[in-house]
């Protein structure tokens, strides 16, 4: 063999885990143009967190449920139903004292407003029964949502990743222990687990993500438990036992990067149940404040709404769901393909 072919073959050799994994992933344009998406709304929550956009999602720009820009604004006789209130013809003067004073104190009003903007008839994606922006609504409610579900699956991958880890690698005691702990919160229906930790802990997003963390590790512990018992007897393991690696070495640096995949697509489908079920605590009335926004939040909201014909609400929200968790979903699976150590063997 030539010296450079030599080289070129030790390279080869000494590329890391994490690094092939990279060159694999980059290989996959689904799994590329899914991180480009991800990336756009982490940004995007960046931006939203720092007040550059959506900082005024709270704002009464428009008329209440202002349509989107593309339907133009609403015909004039259904803006004077919604904005004057039917009932009978009944002279106030006869049982209100004051009422002759209303005209005074509407026209000092008036005056008061003069310098008020104008608002708007159209939004870029409507507006809510408020006048709020619904765009601006749903950029703040992706920070809310991918926060809670992208942190309370971390907590909850982290969770599940040690306990199974020590469980399948010790067995024995420790893996006793650990498998009772598991199956008294598996005894205990999930909904229920989640209503008593809430009822505890109280509402805020803080308590959201702690509650969807130490309720959800469960199906983490599982399998990264038999991930570790299959491979804690494989060669490469007694190999690296053999030369003198410690235990956590072998669980954490020979172990683990052979479980990652396993790993991340689990977490991808945290992230997915997670959003999901902080749209159910925000609808119950035990997730995000009420001075907060959310998808939940703007689903709840978008129900009754929808009763009305104003659907703009509601196609908003799931829309930007459904692109992220889609993005998310592929960015998982091709990151899964990536380190899959049967997949390594066809390169």
């Amino acid at each position: 063999m030539s010296a450079p072919a030599a080289v070129d073959a030790a390279h080869q050799r000494s590329e890391g885990v994490w690094h092939a994994a990279w060159r694999r992933y980059k290989a996959d344009r689904v799994g590329v143009a899914a991180l480009v998406v991800v990336l756009a709304f982490l940004l995007l929550i960046l931006l939203s967190w720092l007040g550059v956009v959506a900082g005024d999602w709270q704002r009464e720009v428009g008329v209440s449920n202002a349509p989107p820009s593309f339907m133009g604004p609403a015909p004039a006789e259904k803006q004077a139903a919604i904005a004057t209130p039917k009932g009978p013809n009944v002279d106030l003067s006869d049982v209100d004292p004051l009422a002759p004073r209303y005209a005074e104190w509407a026209e000092r009003a008036a005056k008061l407003k003069t310098e008020e903007t104008p608002k708007l008839e159209t939004l870029p994606l409507g507006g809510d029964r408020l006048g709020r922006d619904v765009l601006e609504k749903a950029i703040k409610g992706t920070q809310i949502s991918v926060f809670v579900g992208v942190l309370a699956a971390l907590v909850a991958t982290t969770i599940g990743t040690l306990l199974g880890a020590f469980s399948g690698f010790f067995g024995g005691k420790i893996g006793d222990a650990l498998e009772w702990l598991y199956n008294v919160f598996e005894s205990v229906p999930g909904i229920l687990l989640i209503f008593a930790f809430a009822a505890v802990l109280g509402r805020g997003i803080d308590t959201v993500v702690l509650i969807l963390g130490f309720t959800g590790w469960t199906g983490m512990y599982r399998q990264v438990r038999a991930e570790f018992i299959k491979h804690s007897s494989r060669e490469y393991v007694r190999a690296a036992e053999a030369i003198g690696a410690s235990r956590l070495s072998r669980m954490f640096r020979h172990i683990l990067p052979n479980v990652s995949h396993v790993v991340l697509v689990r977490m991808g489908l945290l992230v997915v149940g997670f959003i999901k079920a902080e749209v159910i605590l925000s609808y119950l009335g035990l997730g995000v404040p009420v001075d907060q926004v959310s998808w939940g939040t703007m689903l709840a909201e978008a129900q009754s709404d929808l009763i009305l014909g104003y659907w703009w609400q509601l196609v908003a929200a799931t829309g930007f769901m459904a692109v992220f968790v889609t993005a998310f979903s592929l960015m998982a699976d091709a990151a899964r393909d990536a380190l899959d150590p049967k997949l390594r063997g066809l390169e």
